[in-house]
């Protein structure tokens, strides 16, 4: 069964998969997001582990802070980011069951947060059917993003 947990120091091991060449376009690795969290001394970005029973099989990190405002004027959203999956358990579903179990991990660990937002890129469709599946809706709104046009989605809690 798939559920989410704040990482601690001792995931990291297990967060060392490698994305394809595709999928690097579009999303950070663990090890890259938790290294901007450090630099920036993120106080208000939290990731999360994400596991397959025992597993340690993807991470995503929660930003509360002010790159939410490009998706959102929404001062109580989260914006969720660097979701990633180890490529030896994607095609499994574990992707759209975390999406869906990240909903009441919000709500559980940040009661005030009201809306969940996030980017898209255009070209990664795999990802854009995922988030619709899972309740995230598409206003027509586009950013321009490191590899391209993004669509701006969000989901209200």
């Amino acid at each position: 069964m798939v559920h989410l947990k704040f990482f601690i120091s001792e995931d990291l091991a297990g967060l060392n998969y490698v994305l394809d060449e595709v999928q690097s376009l579009y999303t950070s690795t663990a090890e890259q997001a938790l290294e901007r969290i450090k630099e920036r001394n993120d106080d208000l970005a939290f990731p999360v582990s994400i596991f397959n029973d025992d597993i340690l099989v993807g991470f995503l990190v929660l930003d509360f802070g002010a790159d939410k405002f490009d998706i959102t004027d929404n001062p109580n959203s989260v914006l969720l980011r660097s979701l990633s999956i180890n490529p030896e358990f994607q095609g499994k579903g574990i992707g759209k069951a975390a999406m869906l179990l990240t909903d009441n991990f919000v709500k559980e660990h940040f009661n005030t947060c009201d809306e969940i937002v996030l980017a898209v890129n255009q070209n990664n469709s795999a990802a854009y059917e995922i988030y619709l599946k899972t309740g995230y809706s598409y206003d027509g709104k586009i950013r321009e993003g490191r590899s391209g046009p993004q669509y701006l989605m969000s989901k209200k809690l």
